[in-house]
């Protein structure tokens, strides 16, 4: 009985050693799997994007975890420079992101009605990236001294010559006309100073330009107009008039016009990017720039869509969007091609006008790219 006694004693004293053994092993099991758990990462200038649907993937053990900016302030102002940002404002409202970056942006959106609204916040820096006429550019990275350089060109030529008659049949016609017109001391003045220059007129002497501070202005002085009235319009404004005007009609394209005097096309807008904030946080702006690419295809290619956008965010009635957006020449023109077309534009205005692109031509750190 003893002996008995003696071996359920030993066997219950080894039962109970491994029970203990068992319970550690899990413990530290549970342990290891806390410490091996990713740390967020340190931005780099690398970006690998992947297809999706649009939702911003979430990190797992094996993928780096998502890095948002929240709060990055973007400006575009009301005409087609934002046209090609709808998308991306569709998709920043419902909290979804098209870039398969890891590095994403939170965007706080301003579409402005005249650039003078929303210099001075890109000259402090509260503006982070911009959608502006392509010479304000090169005049702000002047004043700021390379405080902004320019990262798309997003919008070629938009400009057309309107009247309510049949007066105007060449360039040569306005000489002697009054012309309204919106952009004061930006691209669409330049544009037209440098058109009636090279067509032997002198925009000082020769005509009377009349400027408006919005297009919209414009546009609702050509719709009301009785008698032959001459103005010069972006689109959509243009649809806008035609619709409302029958004696309405485009005697010129601008852009064409502007292209027989020379190789060059007309720029009229780009996205200019705050130079700090991009030193800073480069891959963001190219998940930015990744985006926006896919936000003006998207303009291009789904224009009812589109234009639903265009008056959700209140830039035009969807009616008019609708019929101006194939004519607006929305594009996503980055890098060398980018360069190629900016500096082009801008030293013919330059040689036409030094003031117009704020005294100097920017040298190559204007260019970003990537």
């Amino acid at each position: 009985m003893k002996k008995l006694l003696s071996l359920l004693l030993c066997l219950a004293l080894v039962a109970a050693i491994v029970g203990c053994g068992a319970d550690n092993k899990t413990n530290n099991s549970t342990d290891n799997t806390v410490t091996n758990t990713p740390a967020a990462t340190t931005p780099t200038d690398a970006i690998t994007p992947t297809p999706g649907s649009g939702e911003t993937p979430s990190a797992t053990p094996t993928e780096e975890p998502i890095q948002t900016l929240p709060g990055v302030k973007v400006a575009a102002l009301k005409g087609p420079t934002a046209i090609g940002m709808l998308k991306l404002m569709s998709d920043n409202e419902s909290g979804t992101h098209a870039s398969g970056s890891i590095y994403v942006n939170e965007y706080d959106f301003t579409v402005a009605g005249t650039a003078d609204e929303i210099v001075g916040s890109i000259v402090k820096g509260d503006i982070k990236i911009a959608a502006v006429p392509c010479n304000l550019a090169a005049t702000l990275w002047n004043k700021t001294k390379g405080g902004v350089s320019i990262v798309a060109v997003n919008t070629l030529g938009v400009l057309y010559i309107l009247d309510t008659g049949t007066s105007v049949q060449s360039v040569a016609d306005l000489r002697g006309k009054t012309i309204y017109a919106t952009g004061a001391g930006t691209t669409p003045e330049y544009t037209l100073r440098y058109l009636l220059t090279t067509n032997g007129i002198n925009p000082d002497k020769d005509v009377n330009i009349v400027f408006l501070s919005e297009a919209s202005e414009v546009a609702a002085k050509m719709a009301a107009a009785d008698s032959d009235t001459i103005a010069m319009l972006p689109m959509p404004y243009v649809i806008s008039v035609l619709s409302q005007n029958e004696k309405a009609r485009i005697a010129l394209d601008v852009t064409k016009e502007w292209e027989k005097t020379n190789d060059s096309t007309v720029v009229t807008g780009v996205v200019i990017v705050n130079t700090e904030f991009l030193k800073a946080y480069k891959p963001w702006v190219e998940a930015f720039l990744e985006e926006y690419a896919l936000s003006t295809a998207y303009a291009n290619e789904h224009v009812d869509e589109t234009a639903a956008l265009s008056e959700h965010f209140d830039l035009f009635k969807a009616a008019v969007a609708k019929k101006a957006i194939p004519y607006c020449n929305i594009v996503c023109k980055t890098g060398n091609e980018m360069k190629s077309a900016v500096s082009a534009y801008l030293a013919i205005l330059h040689e036409a006008n030094a003031a117009s692109v704020g005294g100097n031509l920017p040298d190559d750190s204007f260019y970003f790219i990537p």
